[in-house]
């Protein structure tokens, strides 16, 4: 094993690349030998010493004999890297491009470890699909219907790019409903499980953070003692997830690297279970995960510059 890693960011300058590069320019194993951003070109990079942002193509990206690339860019424009750089080169894509691509390894660490490892190609999830995923795996077998999932999250979700869900006059005082059937991120969760789901995003106005409810209509009756034992079970050996009693907040997910699950209840028949799971959108959600798959891929310690 190599002593240091080369790796490259293109789309350094957005909010999930901005997290990348602190977490990349901490890394005890990892050398950041490129971060492109065309808007930001010749400025030095704030996190990394003797670091400026460049405006890369793909063909010059394939020079630079990187072992691996992250491609913080929005959905729909990284075929062209993705194309262009060798198959022994290591791409955590963190756009939805590959998620539903076979030929892409997904990378929800915790439910699919042994595939990421040594991987190639990885398809990195999306945020609320990394928590509603996490909060209902240890309970797919005790599902009768579709789980509901109400979702909130902070406008940095949104991206960089103007719209009515990143715009804080908007946002005042509001709570903003959007993509209510189809979301990519339910899509996933229904792939992913197996099983139908059924989510409901809003955003609100805090820049970062992300919350969603539960609840899940089982076969058979349960309680609160045995759906919290199996959740810390299955979770007991995950240094990422947090399985707790109280009922966690949007506030307890945001800066934190991995996850909280917890509030377990059930209703009175026993058939009805929810809990509640939060992040941050940009870490877990995106560039810690990203970090997570980029360490197994390479045969790095999983938690190496992320713990």
């Amino acid at each position: 094993m190599p002593d240091s890693y080369q790796v490259g960011v293109i789309g350094a300058r957005g909010h999930t690349g901005a997290e990348l590069m602190r977490i990349l320019g901490a890394h005890p194993q990892v050398e950041v030998a490129l971060a492109g951003s065309r808007e930001l070109a010749g400025q030095p990079v704030p996190s990394i010493d003797a670091l400026e942002y460049e405006s890369i193509g793909p063909d010059e990206v394939t020079t630079r004999h990187l072992d691996a690339l992250f491609l913080a860019l929005p959905d729909g424009v990284g075929g062209p890297w993705t194309d262009a750089v060798s198959t022994d080169t290591v791409i955590v894509d963190i756009s939805a491009d590959h998620r539903f691509d076979d030929e892409w390894v997904y990378g929800l660490p915790e439910l699919h470890r042994d595939k990421i490892a040594g991987a190639r190609r990885i398809a990195n999830p999306g945020c609320y699909a990394t928590a509603l995923q996490l909060a209902i795996a240890p309970f797919v077998d005790w599902i009768e219907a579709s789980p509901t999932v109400f979702g909130v999250s902070g406008y940095s979700g949104a991206g960089t790019t103007p719209s009515p869900r990143n715009d804080p006059e908007n946002l005042a005082d509001n709570l903003i409903p959007y993509r209510l059937t189809g979301h990519n991120h339910e899509r996933e969760g229904i792939r992913y499980l197996g099983h139908p789901i059924r989510f409901m995003p809003h955003v609100h106005p805090v820049f970062r953070g992300l919350l969603v409810t539960v609840h899940m209509p089982l076969a058979a009756p349960t309680t609160v003692g045995a759906a919290h034992a199996e959740m810390a079970q299955m979770y007991d050996n995950e240094p990422l997830v947090n399985v707790q009693e109280d009922i966690p907040t949007l506030r307890d997910g945001t800066g934190l690297t991995g996850v909280i699950i917890g509030g377990t209840t059930v209703t009175e028949d026993g058939l009805g279970l929810t809990v509640v799971a939060v992040e941050d959108n940009l870490l877990k959600g995106a560039a810690v995960q990203a970090v997570q798959n980029l360490n197994l891929a390479l045969g790095i310690p999983e938690t190496s510059g992320i713990l």
